[in-house]
Formats: structure tokens, C-alpha cells, sequence
């Protein structure tokens, strides 16, 4: 069996965790997939976050993509980082760079096994201000610069894709040049606060062939992940994982421990455990109901008579669920134009999902209740490597 094959069948450990360490955020991005801005009072304390990293060293999992929220802006993620560094846990952070001075820089850069994620949304201030909040273009290139003068390898620019930016992506590349960073690209999902805006920010079907071409043309070096499988079916498969890693590969856990099988779905439906409950988080991982329905061979419905399914694998389910579409059929962003024709055929008795979470600044929403599911294949969420790289695999049952 090919080691990629492994993955559709669960591996001992994630491989792509991404661990939100907070609620609280300073910016109220329009797009932002877990509805971030209130802290959440029920959120791990240091003790028990250091006792899932303990966890976490004890499976071997290699690193943990930090987010939020924003992260830093928590009193002990400092004192976090170091404790999971010093436990054999490389840390990747993700931040809108609020707290990223130049002391905080030049710490960083002296610490081995961290990366750091810079988001920015627009290559120019008018275009990512509107998305991310006034003075966060700014905030975003002085963390940068600090990152630079500190002499720090290689930090990236994460960019979520969107209607606005599809055509900076040449400034977003000259940008990533001139402070020595690599570009991430990421797709937006219609997740949280990006539910209300993905009508109007998702790019058109022309932009996803011209974000497609400039990716066979100028994407070498550019971190995509899996975000942007679902392309494939133009022809050329992008450089990726091009598969649903969720529940396999892939999950999340959120400021108050519950786990979730994707960082894009965070819902009930896809609510596998909790951190807190006996047995923590190996317990989940390795023995949740919902995680091994995932790693059941997946048939891919609807989608696996259409010719581009080996291609695509059906594209995104969060896409699919949070747009009220099956989750046996095709993307809403499926190139071949069948997600547009399952939008259009939606009428007033289709249910949308929205999120159980919200800690907007703003008034939560009022909750819509369960919507069934029926397990399929499962979002993606954008690891930023090639798992592979440079490190053994656990693979379950070994």
C-alpha cells in the first residue's frame, strides 16, 4: 500500500493539528472561520494546555499549527511555546502580528522547531483592510519587518484567497520577496463569519481558473496544502496532499479542548470529543465513533461517476455543508460548473448550517439546531508542508 493510501485510513497521530489556543482576538476579520473576537471563559488553563502537549509529545506528533483567535494576545502562549518546544512539539503560529515586536522577533528567530504565519489578505492596504480591519495591512508588514531585521528564516504569508486579491497575487509573491518569506495561499470557506461574506468575497469561477493557472506557472515554492484540490479537475494536479484529510490526518482542537475532525467545520455534526474527558486527546483521536466512521473507505457518491473525480475527490464537504449542499455531490466551487447548478436548484426548504460557535464582539447568533449528516468524505484544512518531509509516519496499527 502506497504511504499516501495510509492516510485515508487514519494514522495513530495527526499529522496536521491545529490547536486555536483562544477566542480573543483584536481584529474582527469579515471572513474569520471560528467567529473570533470574545474570549471564551472556559478556555484550557495553562495546566491543561501543558498537559496536551505532554499528550501530544507522548504520540509523537511533530508539530501543532497554533491559531486562534489571536493567539498571542493570550498571557501564557510565551510561556506555551517554549514548554512545547522544550517537549519535542515544533510549534507553527499563526498571527495578525499585534504582538510581534522586535524583541518578540529576535526570540523567535533564537528559538529552533517555530514558525510563524503572518495573515494578510490584501497586497495593499485598501484591499486587506476591508477584509481584516483598519491598520492591519500595517500591523502585518511591521511584524514582518521585525521578523526580517531579527534575521528570522523563512516566516510565511498567509493569504486567504477572495474576489479582491485573486489578482494581487504577483504583489503577493514580489511582498513575500522582499522580507525572505514563502507564500501560503489558503481558500475561503463559507465557515463562521465567512457563512455571511462568502456569497460576495469567494472568487468567480474565472478567478479560480486564473488562481489555477498561476499556480501551474508561478507556484513553485507556494504553499497551498490541500485547499485548493478541488482545481485539479482543470487537468495538471496541483503539488498537495489532493485528498480530504479530516478525521484521517487532520483535526482540530479549540480553545475549550472539544475536537473537531476539521478546522473548517466547526459544528456538532463534526464534534468528535473532548481534551477534558478521560482519556484526553489520544482517546479521540484514536477512538472516537466519528473519527472511524471517517476512515472507512469512502465511495465519493454522486461525484464518482463524474470523469474528474480522481482528480478532485469530490472537493471540500465543509464547502458543501455550510452552503446547505450534499455531501455526497459536488463542491460549490467545482470547476466543471456542477456546484453552481446545486447552488442554483437550492429553494426555501433547504437548511444551511451555521456554525454552534460564535464569539463575535457582536450578538452570537441565534443556533438553527442539528443538521443530519451523513458521513462522507470530509473538509480539508491547509497544512502548509508536505507531511512526508523529513519525518517517519505513524501508521495506525503499527
Amino acid at each position: 500500500m502506497k504511504l499516501v493510501e495510509h492516510f485515508q485510513y487514519g494514522l495513530n497521530s495527526p499529522i496536521c493539528l491545529t490547536w486555536e489556543l483562544t477566542y480573543a482576538c483584536n481584529l474582527a476579520c469579515v471572513h474569520c472561520l471560528s467567529s473570533s473576537g470574545r474570549r471564551d471563559p472556559r478556555e484550557l488553563t495553562t495546566a491543561e494546555a501543558k498537559g496536551v502537549i505532554d499528550e501530544l509529545q507522548r504520540m509523537q506528533v511533530f508539530y501543532v499549527n497554533i491559531g486562534g483567535g489571536e493567539p498571542t494576545v493570550r498571557p501564557d502562549f510565551w510561556e506555551l511555546l517554549d514548554y512545547a518546544v522544550g517537549h519535542d512539539v515544533g510549534v507553527k503560529f499563526s498571527t495578525n502580528g499585534i504582538r510581534l515586536d522586535a524583541a518578540r522577533a529576535r526570540r523567535l528567530a533564537a528559538t529552533d522547531y517555530v514558525d510563524v504565519q503572518i495573515s494578510l489578505d490584501g497586497a495593499t492596504a485598501d484591499v486587506n483592510d476591508e477584509v481584516r480591519g483598519p491598520g492591519s495591512y500595517a500591523m502585518a508588514l511591521r511584524a514582518l519587518e521585525n521578523l526580517a531585521a531579527a534575521g528570522f528564516a523563512k516566516p510565511k504569508i498567509s493569504v486567504v484567497m477572495t474576489r479582491q486579491n485573486v489578482g494581487q497575487l504577483d504583489e503577493f509573491a514580489a511582498i513575500a520577496d522582499k522580507f525572505g518569506a514563502q507564500l501560503r495561499i489558503t481558500r475561503l470557506r463559507p465557515s463562521g463569519r465567512g457563512a455571511d461574506v462568502w456569497d460576495g468575497l469567494h472568487p468567480t469561477a474565472a478567478q479560480q481558473r486564473q488562481l489555477y493557472d498561476w499556480l501551474v506557472a508561478r507556484g513553485d515554492g507556494v504553499l497551498t496544502g490541500d485547499s485548493f484540490f478541488h482545481l485539479s479537475a482543470y487537468g495538471e494536479a496541483l503539488p498537495g496532499l489532493n485528498l480530504c484529510g479530516a478525521g484521517r490526518v487532520v483535526c482540530l482542537i479549540d480553545p475549550v479542548g472539544d475536537v473537531y475532525a476539521c478546522p473548517f467545520a466547526i459544528h456538532e455534526n463534526f464534534l468528535a470529543g473532548n481534551v477534558r474527558s478521560p482519556g484526553g486527546f489520544q482517546e479521540v483521536w484514536r477512538g472516537s465513533e466519528l473519527f472511524t466512521q471517517l476512515r472507512q473507505p469512502q465511495t465519493g457518491g454522486a461525484c464518482r461517476s463524474c470523469g474528474f473525480y480522481d482528480s478532485c475527490q469530490g472537493g471540500c464537504m465543509a464547502a458543501k455543508f455550510f452552503t446547505g449542499l450534499p455531501l455526497d455531490g459536488p463542491d460549490p466551487e467545482c470547476v466543471r460548473g456542477f456546484g453552481e447548478q446545486a447552488l442554483a436548484a437550492r429553494d426555501g426548504s433547504t437548511v444551511v448550517p451555521r456554525s454552534d460557535v460564535d464569539h463575535s464582539r457582536s450578538a452570537p447568533r441565534s443556533s438553527r439546531g442539528p443538521v443530519p449528516v451523513t458521513i462522507g468524505r470530509r473538509p480539508d484544512r491547509a497544512c502548509d508542508t508536505s507531511p512526508l518531509a523529513g519525518m517517519p509516519v505513524p501508521v495506525a496499527g503499527a
